[in-house]
């Protein structure tokens, strides 16, 4: 039963429908100019902001979702969607500078969204767990295949226009030129286009289900050198061991997750919707089934990364939603491996079909209950962060006061008031100085005051040293804790520097005597000269620069002594 109606609404959705390009071609066009009505000024209230995005979800949903014969279930999907997505945004326009998170409430609606369409589609509202698999993943990629070609004929058809407005206009007909410059007739003419090469593409469904598996093809290819990569990274791993990673780079976890999804992507062009239609390529299927088993370490060191660095700085909201993300990759990334070993040989790919499908509708319900106003990261970040302070865990003077003022919402600005009135005159003193401040930027300023004038600049003339020490108050974000400015020799002629920072990569420095100030200095390869009463070893902007012990300090460059000792 269940199979007769996912194949009857398969044949509803490849039915050819003659008015269906017209039909959304003239929706798309109203719904564009309700959304410049809504969105037209520079201050947009909380009810035109509901009732865009209402009239951008809602259309598309229906664009995308509409057949002949279920119109009216169609109908009903899409008023939901946009009762839905105008309740989010008309929270996250009344959310002002209250909460920090508001964008991430939007994309999780958006993605909610994504994943509830193709799953309409298929009947899930109708037939839940017996739903068709393969009509799912038809689904996912006609909709993505006919999304993109109608964006594409929105961007010809812009071009087509404005071509032939300067050709009108040669000859001083300047109607389409004048159209141009409304607003309105620019966003009626983009639904247009959109909505009427969209309807012309639903149309074909049937050809582009051929195109959707010559794309997956051509995908697949990709699988077998990501799986070679993916094993001698892992491997690499396993021997050099995982601090090698967090070495090389400082944005380890959305790299790992971004192969991960890389994976997933590449393991599902492989699979393909059933047995029938994946490859039969022994190869193809190998590298799936490694590509498979991989997505589970890759979010493992995602979630490893992540929790490394909420040990060092706490929690933020953007670092709750960064681990809802990778909680997810850890849940494909289980499911997928204990598809692959349950399965072992051909058996794999029918788990992991599966797993697909339940993952996708538990996404698509974590990412709308996320959206709802029910968890506040904003207050569980300042709790968090406030019981690190109250502990220990971080000093006074390293404490982050200007997350608490600008990024955590009305939570972190209480708690701000409150370490205000602190019986520590440190933690007082600080927090009252965030709390006072304009802006972010001025706050760092202030904190920074004290590393800045009590910073050691190696420096003979008072000049220069003067002119280093003003430069630093002009960069203050390069001297947050501690700081120190050491004399090389010269570069082109003139004074040539390196300031040393705790937090930054060193910086090299050029004084120029014209003008008495300081600044950044382009280093090459055999740019310094040598008249120093110490020789300095010739290097260029990669070269590594570090502080060794030498009866005090003495700066090194390459392993090579730069600059004379210095306490």
């Amino acid at each position: 039963m269940a199979e007769n109606q996912s194949i009857e609404q398969d044949v509803d959705a490849l039915k050819e429908w003659r008015e269906r390009p017209w039909v959304l071609a003239v929706l798309m066009a109203v719904a564009g100019l309700v959304v410049h009505i809504c969105t037209d000024g520079s201050n947009i209230e909380q009810w035109r902001a509901a009732l865009a995005a209402a009239a951008v979800f809602g259309p598309l949903v229906f664009a995308f979702t509409l057949t002949e014969e279920r119109w009216r279930s169609s109908l009903v999907f899409s008023a939901i969607v946009a009762l839905v997505m105008a309740g989010i945004a008309w929270r996250a326009t009344a959310a002002g500078d209250g909460f920090a998170d508001e964008e991430f409430w939007v994309a999780a609606g958006v993605l909610a969204t994504t994943l509830s369409v193709p799953l309409f589609q298929a009947g899930f509202h109708r037939l839940r767990w017996q739903t068709s698999y393969k009509s799912t993943h038809f689904h996912v990629w006609t909709d993505a295949i006919t999304g993109a070609g109608a964006l594409a004929f929105v961007g010809l058809s812009w071009a087509l226009i404005a071509i032939l407005a300067e050709l009108f206009s040669a000859i001083q007909i300047d109607l389409l030129k004048d159209l141009l410059d409304e607003e309105p007739f620019g966003w009626m003419f983009s639904g247009t286009t959109f909505g009427a090469a969209l309807g012309v593409l639903r149309n074909q469904l049937k050809i582009i289900g051929t195109l959707q598996n010559v794309v997956l093809l051509v995908l697949s290819i990709l699988a077998v050198p990501l799986a070679i990569a993916l094993v001698i990274f892992l491997l690499a791993v396993l021997v050099s061991g995982i601090d090698v990673l967090w070495e090389a780079t400082k944005s380890a976890t959305p790299l790992l997750l971004s192969v991960a999804v890389g994976c997933f992507v590449l393991a599902n062009a492989v699979v393909r919707d059933d047995d029938a239609d994946a490859s039969n390529s022994r190869v193809l299927r190998i590298a799936g089934f490694v590509l498979a088993l991989g997505i589970l370490p890759l979010s493992v060191m995602a979630a490893i990364s992540m929790g490394t660095r909420i040990a060092q700085h706490g929690l933020s909201p953007e670092r709750i939603w960064a681990l809802i993300a990778i909680a997810v990759a850890v849940a494909y990334g289980v499911a997928y491996f204990v598809s692959a070993i349950r399965g072992r040989d051909a058996g794999w790919r029918g788990f992991l079909r599966q797993s697909n499908l339940h993952l996708a509708v538990m996404t698509a319900v974590l990412a709308l209950l996320l959206a709802m106003p029910i968890l506040n990261f904003g207050s569980i970040s300042t709790s968090n962060q406030l019981a690190r302070l109250a502990a220990g865990e971080v000093s006074p003077e390293e404490f982050d006061y200007r997350a608490l003022r600008w990024d955590f919402g009305d939570p972190g600005r209480e708690a701000l008031a409150t370490l205000s009135q602190s019986e520590d005159a440190k933690v007082a003193e600080l927090a009252l100085s965030a709390q006072n401040a304009e802006s972010r930027y001025e706050a760092r300023r202030v904190e920074n005051a004290e590393a800045i004038n009590s910073a050691p600049i190696d420096v003979e003339d008072d000049d220069i040293r003067l002119a280093v020490r003003i430069y630093l108050q002009g960069n203050y974000y390069r001297c947050r804790e501690k700081c120190r400015v050491v004399e090389l020799g010269e570069l082109g002629g003139q004074p040539l520097m390196v300031l040393l920072g705790e937090n930054y990569d060193p910086e090299f420095l050029v004084y120029d005597e014209a003008t008495n100030k300081v600044s950044d200095a382009a280093i090459r390869h055999g740019q310094m000269h040598r008249d120093t009463p110490y020789k300095v070893p010739e290097f260029d902007e990669n070269s590594n620069v570090e502080l060794r012990p030498f009866t005090g300090q003495q700066l090194y460059i390459d392993g090579k002594p730069a600059s004379g000792a210095f306490e």
